[in-house]
């Protein structure tokens, strides 16, 4: 009897691409091709090379205010979102955040109370088949509105 022939090589899997939120564009001045902050529905926002939470420097990422919202139109097939939150040294240890993640209008990670000088939480969240993501900061009280808070190395991956 001949050989079986081997079964066909599957395909490789499609070549991911990672977006950092520090260098998304907004809807008004974008493509719609990849990732993009709508203007209209979001707060202040400090796209930064550098930043540091409790002391560790990281290379790029996003500072808001203590109650910010920030909508990211995701424009393509993209996997996860992750960053290092927490609350920026410029406070000098002042200060306390709520830190979350929706996806199309649903709540899918929260990082509890996050005081400065606490070091930075890890967030990886799964946002497959979703269309937006919205990143939220809350302040755990009335004088941590203004606090710096941040979403180091803050990246979307996509296909």
């Amino acid at each position: 009897p001949s050989p079986t022939p081997p079964p066909p090589a599957s395909p490789p899997p499609p070549a991911r691409t990672v977006y950092q939120w520090s260098q998304l564009a907004y809807d008004v001045t974008g493509d719609g091709t990849r990732p993009e902050m709508r203007l209209a529905e979001s707060s202040w926002v400090w796209q930064r090379s550098a930043l540091s939470v409790d002391g560790v420097r990281y290379a790029h990422g996003v500072t808001v205010h203590g109650r910010s919202s920030v909508t990211i139109d995701l424009n393509r097939s993209c996997s996860s979102y992750d960053a290092l939150v927490g609350v920026d040294d410029l406070a000098m240890k002042l200060g306390k955040v709520h830190f979350s993640v929706y996806a199309d209008g649903v709540r899918l990670w929260n990082s509890g109370a996050v005081e400065g000088g606490d070091p930075a939480v890890p967030v990886h969240v799964d946002v497959s088949g979703r269309e937006t993501v919205r990143l939220v900061a809350e302040p755990h009280g009335p004088f941590d509105s203004a606090v710096p808070a941040d979403w180091a190395q803050s990246r979307f991956t996509c296909a």
